[in-house]
């Protein structure tokens, strides 16, 4: 394959992920989430682990540390999440949602689905195999 091809794909790549994110982020401004995108990446992945680190949390939602540390006092102060200390780390704090953060997780995910699942609206079962494939060979490519 040539390099303009390459590149032509990465374009393509680029520019289908940022409409994806573009799309839901309107979505989520026009329902009324009280989060963004990103917030609602950190929420749900809280829900979906006990108590993280911030470090570990880093690697899970793809943010550089003072990226995630802005989301985290933002989800501080609405209330969702709190900073509690590492029981065997005194120099770090374990990330965990709040009663209100696990309630706002369970009323969203019904409707986060929704949004996503626009994207996938004209694409059968082997269109999504095969497209999953192809996204986990790029990034097995470039571990």
């Amino acid at each position: 394959m040539t390099k303009e091809l390459y590149s032509q794909y990465s374009f393509l790549l680029d520019r289908t992920a940022r409409r994806v994110k573009q799309y839901a982020q309107q979505k989520f401004k026009n329902g009324d989430f009280d989060v963004t995108v990103d917030q609602w990446v950190v929420l749900k992945n809280l829900s979906e682990n006990e108590a993280l680190s911030q470090t570990d949390l880093t690697q899970l939602v793809f943010k550089d540390h003072p990226t995630l540390t802005r989301i985290i006092d933002i989800l501080c102060k609405k209330g969702y999440v709190e900073r509690v200390p590492h029981p065997e780390d005194r120099r770090s704090f374990q990330i965990l949602l709040t009663q209100e953060g696990k309630e706002k997780v369970i009323q969203l995910k019904p409707q986060v689905s929704l949004i996503r699942e626009k994207a996938w609206e004209k694409l059968d079962k082997n269109d999504f195999e095969e497209f999953k494939r192809i996204l986990n060979t790029i990034y097995n490519n470039l571990q």
